[in-house]
């Protein structure tokens, strides 16, 4: 199992993530991406989107992350939105009931009620034990509902709470018979949407797993009631095929179904993949039924019925979600491509990414920083190579060739331009290749064609 603490460490030295308020001595649950998680996180939305896209009928929107309280008070959220929160009484730390039961191998169904949770964590509460401080003395485990509340437009004790979205998918809903109403779509049809969402975890943990503010990448499929169960499994097999888009090794992806299916939902399956801490989701693929539509309906008093022309039909559809995380999906990609290997007699760490989905696609680099010439050239090939490749290109000549290529293995990059002197005279720079080190001449002119047909 590979280390985590590790891919942590790597992370931080080498600019994809950094601790959220660091210099303030940190804030739990945040994170901020640094110049390569930036550009790893836009090559994974952009290849998400472009997924999406190869559907004619998906619609796309970006919806407000503040919302009338009337949408969570629908979806459900205000009422039964929370987590088992348990308290050490020794050192005052917040934990979640169910990790602590977790880590001595029993399970809490998360349907349990106040109560339920309470007898099955007394049952053990023996053998619990605080993981600050070591004690065994924790209070009553209480419900934590987890939406996170902000104080925009609230100006009197009598006004409604503000909160901000713990999911995209309300926004979707609520916007369903807006993108109806366009013309431009009609039943089936999918409306998908990238945006952060805001929980207040009790406790955050695993790094980019569980935070307080992360990023959904999510899409409502919208079918009639009749074709659900078809369109569920096409769904099932494409979202699956996704991750070999980005390179992920299959043995480390499986299919779980969920056992205690929520009220609402007709059928769940998630997508796990193998962490360093284990087996866990990456993401859920649901079949929700009508509900959500029916809720809003409810509610709002606005008619969520679709009218077929063709069969005369009248109906609500029917909905089929997809949703993963942003943060979830990149630490997937650091821990799949993360590798200690040893090259050319010595040892080296090296992420192993899939060429496009690379945050730095190519590196430039002088063989000497101290010689004008070879410099000049280097630049032009940097130029050259930066207007032709679809993607970050990087200019490197600190340290030896040798320290270069350990720096551009650490972050990912799969391929390393050298300009020498015989580049001086024979226009061609070489070109090597970061998971076998083999290394090849190429003619500067060739070198648009080459790379993109090598990064595609």
């Amino acid at each position: 199992m590979k280390d985590l603490e590790k891919i942590v460490a790597l992370a931080k030295r080498r600019g994809f993530v950094f601790p959220g308020s660091e210099i303030y001595g940190g804030f739990a649950g945040t994170y901020d991406w640094g110049p390569l998680g930036t550009e790893l996180r836009l090559n994974v939305v952009n290849e998400w989107t472009r997924a999406m896209k190869e559907h004619y009928n998906m619609a796309f929107l970006d919806s407000s992350i503040f919302t009338a309280a009337k949408v969570w008070e629908a979806s459900g959220h205000v009422s039964g939105f929370s987590d088992p929160m348990v308290v050490c009484n020794k050192c005052h730390t917040k934990f979640r009931a169910d990790h602590l039961l977790e880590a001595i191998g029993v399970v809490a169904d998360e349907k349990m009620t106040e109560p339920q949770i309470n007898i099955l964590f007394d049952e053990y509460r023996a053998k619990l034990q605080c993981p600050s401080c070591g004690k065994k003395d924790f209070g009553k485990v209480v419900a934590k509902n987890l939406m996170a509340t902000a104080t925009l437009g609230k100006f009197n004790e009598e006004d409604q709470d503000v909160y901000l979205r713990a999911e995209t998918a309300q926004g979707i809903f609520i916007n369903y018979k807006n993108v109806l109403d366009s013309g431009f779509f009609s039943v089936p049809f999918g409306i998908a949407q990238v945006g952060k969402a805001f929980r207040n975890e009790i406790s955050p943990r695993q790094f980019l797993f569980r935070k307080r503010e992360f990023e959904q990448m999510e899409m409502q499929y919208f079918v009639p009631p009749k074709e659900a169960v078809a369109a569920y499994e096409e769904w099932k097999v494409e979202r699956m095929s996704f991750y070999d888009r980005l390179g992920i090794k299959k043995e480390k992806l499986r299919w779980k179904q969920h056992e205690n299916l929520v009220f609402y939902a007709k059928d769940a399956w998630d997508i796990q993949y193998e962490y360093p801490f284990g087996w866990n989701e990456l993401e859920g693929v649901h079949y929700r039924g009508d509900y959500d539509l029916s809720q809003h309906q409810k509610f709002s008093g606005v008619d969520m019925t679709y009218f077929n022309e063709k069969t005369k039909e009248r109906y609500i559809p029917h909905v089929i979600e997809t949703s993963t995380g942003v943060d979830r999906t990149i630490l997937m990609l650091l821990s799949d491509a993360y590798d200690e290997d040893e090259m050319n007699g010595e040892k080296r760490v090296v992420l192993k990414f899939k060429p496009k989905i690379a945050p730095v696609k190519v590196a430039v680099f002088p063989l000497l920083k101290n010689k004008p010439e070879l410099v000049a050239k280097a630049r032009e090939v940097f130029k050259l190579v930066r207007g032709s490749v679809d993607g970050m290109v990087m200019f490197d000549d600190n340290g030896n060739i040798g320290k270069r290529y350990r720096r551009q293995d650490e972050i990912g990059t799969p391929y390393c331009l050298t300009i020498d002197f015989d580049t001086l005279n024979d226009d061609t720079v070489t070109v090597r290749d970061r998971d076998t080190g083999k290394q090849e001449r190429i003619k500067i002119n060739e070198l648009p064609e080459f790379l993109k047909n090598k990064i595609k």
